[in-house]
């Protein structure tokens, strides 16, 4: 069984997250995706707005009705920071039958020689990138042992990010289409992102 890990702060997941999960199932031929939020992301500044609890729930009802996408809490169980070398040698030792790849974008590929024990990490797993329109990857100028171990996918342009839906529940404007309807529910119930 090959299966993708989508982790992210999911602050909210959004539509164009599920679209990308998608593109990477299909493209990287995938059995499934997990949606593995982040406890405490390591490269974000800033403390996630949502509480570990609500991103979890969200995430839950974003992959209601996808019986391709899976929930996976094991980072905010784990608590603390969520450094990806610790959740690959947990998957790796609650889950040896299964092979795991990476999902990110294409952006964050350049960036993997500096991700926290990288040669540790590409000896255990591959990635999919997902490469949006216009954005140029020259995959030679990663080191071969990590090159080796990615695969770009296309992906198309979503201009969609959690930072926007978060500034348009403060304004209390709607944010339908932008996330799946259960996500937006729960944030109206919640009061979420709106102060």
């Amino acid at each position: 069984m090959l299966v993708g890990i989508m982790g992210g702060t999911f602050d909210p997941i959004h539509t164009g997250h599920l679209i990308a999960a998608e593109r990477a199932r299909v493209e990287g031929c995938l059995d499934e995706v997990w949606l593995m939020p982040a406890n405490v992301p390591p490269h974000k500044p800033n403390a996630p707005k949502g509480t570990s609890q609500q991103r979890w729930e969200m995430v839950c009802l974003a992959a209601e009705g996808n019986p391709f996408f899976r929930p996976i809490d094991i980072e905010i169980n784990k608590g603390g920071v969520s450094y990806s070398i610790d959740t690959i040698e947990l998957l790796k030792s609650q889950y040896p039958d299964i092979a795991f790849t990476y999902i990110i974008g294409a952006d964050m590929v350049q960036y993997l020689p500096q991700w926290h024990r990288i040669d540790d990490i590409v000896r255990h797993i591959h990635f999919i990138g997902l490469a949006r329109p216009g954005y140029e990857l020259d995959l030679k100028q990663l080191p071969e042992h990590i090159r080796n171990r990615v695969k770009l996918v296309p992906m198309p342009l979503v201009e969609i990010s959690s930072t926007a839906i978060r500034a348009l529940r403060q304004k209390r404007d709607p944010v339908r289409y932008l996330v799946p309807d259960k996500v937006g529910q729960f944030m109206e119930v919640n009061g979420l992102y709106e102060t």
